[in-house]
């Protein structure tokens, strides 16, 4: 007789293989007749060679391991550096590494809040930000996208507390009103975190830093092309993290080859803003030849363009279609997005050419036009 286990297993990938929603992993080809427009890589720093170099002195100096917790012995040199670069760039006075943003949000809101506390989040904040305050205990309060006066309204419910935002939202690509809720929290003696996972390194660092935010975690494998992540904040948070955080504390460090590499990716953008201007270059060209073909999207200016199409199927079929002509995008379909708002997601990034573009957008257009006519 089969394990209940199994037979929950069993029937429930057979139900997500019906409703065409069952997550498969793929091994990602290097195709040279492939043009990339899914990842998240904004600036072309993951192929970058003076990072690939960095790695490699990373790994020479410290090994390629961290070998233990950061509370045992896998808090080395590299991550403190990375750690002072990261304060000085944003003005927190305190910072802590992770080995990845899911971790650093879930470990953030799970330590910091229990069931006394009230969390006012963006509808659209990140899974990691609702599963960590889920877990937490705390009272959930959702305040309707990027709607300042929503969020108002909630704060004038509950005074000193916690609201949380994205600078960047990962699936429409639109940037928060942080100026106004900054003020909004001021006003209520409140605190303003702000997962800024895809604006660190692409937005002027003075749309998120210690002057506007409580609490800022950033990732760097965005924007810095590498990996790890990081949560910044006054020295009391801190401190009251790393001795609490068990995500922190039951976890191996990031190695230190990694926070070597991000040091290193930190000051290289730092050095050539060009990369930014070149990023932002794509994206102005992107939406002004998908207006020409009539292609609509959702408004954003940042790197993540989003096409919605409707139904799951639909956009699976579009994105097959767009990959035998050697365009790859994201498919996001619900439950990721809500029901009906199947999306196709393209990232510019900085090395994109304007052959590129204008053939996605071409090949695009066409399918869109072929599918609903």
């Amino acid at each position: 007789m089969a394990h209940p286990l199994a037979n929950k297993i069993t029937s429930q990938t057979a139900d997500l293989m019906a409703q065409g929603l069952l997550r498969q992993r793929t091994v990602a080809t290097e195709a040279d007749d492939i043009i990339d427009f899914s990842h998240n890589d904004y600036l072309g720093l993951a192929t970058e060679p003076a990072l690939a170099e960095a790695l490699f002195e990373g790994a020479k100096r410290y090994g390629v391991g961290s070998k233990a917790s950061p509370l045992v012995s896998g808090y080395t040199q590299a991550h403190f550096a990375l750690e002072q670069r990261l304060c000085e760039i944003t003005g927190h006075l305190a910072c802590m590494l992770f080995c990845s943003g899911f971790s650093a949000n879930s470990a953030l809101m799970n330590t910091l809040f229990d069931q006394h506390d009230v969390v006012i989040a963006d509808k659209l904040v990140h899974a990691s930000i609702i599963d960590g305050i889920q877990q937490s205990q705390a009272k959930l309060v959702r305040f309707l996208h990027n709607d300042v006066a929503s969020a108002a309204n909630y704060l004038s419910k509950h005074p000193q507390c916690v609201v949380v935002t994205e600078s960047i939202f990962s699936m429409d690509g639109d940037i928060a009103p942080l100026a106004e809720l900054s003020a909004l929290c001021q006003q209520h003696k409140s605190w303003l975190i702000v997962d800024d996972a895809h604006g660190f390194g692409v937005l002027p660092a003075d749309v998120v830093n210690a002057q506007r935010v409580d609490i800022q975690v950033v990732t760097f494998g965005k924007a810095l092309g590498c990996q790890g992540a990081a949560i910044l904040a006054s020295q009391q948070v801190i401190d009251f993290l790393v001795a609490k955080a068990r995500h922190y504390i039951y976890s191996t460090a990031l190695s230190p080859a990694n926070a070597h590499v991000a040091l290193a990716a930190v000051n290289l953008l730092h050095s050539e803003p060009e990369r930014v201007q070149a990023l932002h270059h794509n994206i102005a060209v992107f939406r002004q030849l998908a207006c020409n073909k009539g292609i609509q999207l959702t408004p954003s200016n940042s790197a993540i363009q989003a096409v919605i199409i409707g139904d799951n199927a639909t956009t699976m079929v579009i994105a097959e279609a767009l990959l035998e002509h050697g365009f790859k995008v994201g498919a996001i379909r619900s439950p990721t997005v809500p029901k009906g708002q199947a999306r196709l997601r393209i990232t510019l990034n900085a090395l994109h050419q304007a052959q590129h573009i204008d053939g996605l957008v071409t090949h695009l257009a066409a399918i869109i036009h072929r599918t609903n006519s």
